[in-house]
């Protein structure tokens, strides 16, 4: 009897430890459950987190409230300046619509003493020129006390020039490289090419000169001639633009040569009237206007336009230029 006894004890304590080690393995899950669930929320919160930063962060980029300090430190006497860099041309960080807003920007301010131009390109687009030079001319016509100074560092060359002959009194270094008043139009010839290949040019066009210039096509005597008086008027009116802004200064009739389209240093042009003195924006900001402290008011592109210019916004644009046909440019 006692033989059974001591079998049903054995019998129970074994089932007590299987039920103890069932209820451990049974704990252990279930906290394992718990610390994954506690994983997830923290990532998810972090996550969440990175998310709404990110979203701060692009709307602080693109929010027009973010130029408000700039602008409030332009309200104390300063020297205002406008970056004129790269190519001229619409869509482009040295396009009319930039130059002239930060222009306008610039003499509505009533602590701005004077304006400098710092200027550094080959030129670009004579309409564009035309449109800043213009511009200058108005604005400095309603403002007369605030002048203006053109200041060209590396490069001021055609279109650039062009611009710059419109302010008061232009500075440059005396190796900069400054001139070069002349039109240019340029485009290819693709004709020896497609007979070697084998390529017959197809292209239907109503009106006699319709397919001006095609260069899949041998140039035509009288479109040639008649896109050579095209560019000799927008030379002209280059010309009669820097006469108008340089006046006396210009010594056009000792030097012919001076809108051939040659370029020149810094210290030879200023021999030739093309400038009035050597100096840098700070210079001229400092012992010209007598106001050291210098306000930037370029527009400034923003993280959008940078995107999509690296979308390729303007490809299609340029490959047509470059392939057909290219308007006249001042370069």
């Amino acid at each position: 009897m006692s033989d059974e006894w001591k079998a049903d004890d054995s019998k129970a304590a074994q089932t007590a430890a299987g039920d103890d080690k069932s209820w451990k393995l049974l704990e252990k899950a279930v906290l394992a459950g718990v610390q994954e669930q506690r994983r997830s929320r923290r990532w998810g919160i972090f996550f969440k987190l990175l998310t709404f930063v990110y979203l701060f962060g692009a709307l602080a980029l693109f929010s027009p409230f973010s130029g408000l300090s700039k602008s409030a430190s332009r309200s104390a006497s300063h020297t205002a300046l406008i970056e004129v860099k790269g190519m001229i041309a619409d869509n482009e960080a040295a396009s009319a619509d930039n130059i002239v807003g930060a222009l306008r920007s610039a003499f509505e301010d009533a602590g701005t003493k004077g304006i400098v131009l710092r200027i550094n390109s080959p030129g670009g687009s004579p309409v564009q020129s035309g449109y800043i030079y213009d511009e200058i001319k108005r604005l400095r016509g309603e403002h007369p006390d605030i002048k203006v100074y053109a200041v060209i560092s590396d490069l001021g060359a055609s279109g650039a020039y062009y611009i710059a002959s419109a302010a008061d009194q232009i500075y440059a270094d005396k190796a900069s490289l400054v001139g070069s008043i002349g039109v240019t139009a340029a485009t290819f010839g693709f004709v020896g090419t497609m007979e070697k290949l084998g390529v017959d040019r197809r292209i239907y066009t109503s009106g006699e000169h319709k397919a001006f210039l095609d260069p899949f096509q041998p140039p035509k005597a009288d479109e040639t001639a008649f896109w050579q008086q095209v560019l000799d008027v927008t030379h002209k009116q280059f010309i009669d633009s820097v006469k108008k802004g340089r006046g006396d200064r210009l010594k056009d009739k000792e030097h012919p040569e001076l809108f051939s389209g040659l370029i020149w240093s810094g210290e030879q042009a200023l021999q030739l009237g093309l400038i009035d003195g050597l100096g840098s924006s700070s210079y001229v900001a400092r012992e010209v206007i007598k106001e050291k402290e210098i306000v930037d008011y370029t527009v400034q592109e923003t993280a959008f336009d940078r995107f999509t210019k690296k979308l390729g916004a303007s490809v299609a644009e340029r490959m047509a230029m470059w392939m057909g046909f290219q308007g006249p440019a001042l370069r």
